[in-house]
């Protein structure tokens, strides 16, 4: 009788070359013109795509991080205050995962970067709530923002 080969993977157990899903968390360089961040976002999507199926992404947009981030490089020590954070989330398999991953640590323009397993649901949800966080960040232009009883009607249909 054959037994199934098994692997430990970030505490939860893998079995065989099941597809799992992955969420890829990175912080690419602030100082990159804008076109450049474009083309960096999209060859680790393209990377990600030839490897995966997309679950759900956020696109690269400019934070002020909430620590220094230093990182040693051939032309000395540079420090990062601020960086455009993107995210996507995969379904692949563990050797497939394991490919992603290499590509992302030789990545120069990544400076740090973080992937967890999640769930299809997870990601997905995320982005419902980067939409939510959106509308309640830019309010509605006809809409009068002067009163508190508006306000709480918007937020309220919001939430329903």
């Amino acid at each position: 009788m054959a037994k199934k080969e098994e692997t430990l993977e970030s505490g939860n157990e893998a079995i065989g070359g099941e597809p799992r899903v992955y969420e890829l968390g990175f912080h690419l360089d602030p100082e990159l013109p804008a076109e450049e961040v474009k083309k960096s976002y999209q060859t680790v999507r393209d990377l990600i795509m030839g490897a995966s199926t997309i679950v759900a992404e956020g696109e690269p947009e400019k934070i002020q991080l909430a620590y220094t981030i230093s990182r040693q490089d051939v032309a000395g020590r540079r420090d990062f205050n601020s960086a455009y954070f993107c995210w996507i989330a995969y379904e692949t398999t563990p050797e497939n995962h394991g490919e992603i991953i290499a590509a992302a640590s030789e990545n120069q323009r990544i400076i740090r970067f973080i992937d967890v397993l999640t769930t299809k649901e997870a990601a997905r949800h995320a982005v419902e709530m980067r939409d939510i966080a959106e509308t309640i960040a830019k309010p509605d232009e006809d809409a009068d923002t002067g009163s508190g009883a508006e306000l709480d009607a918007v937020l309220e249909n919001i939430v329903v």
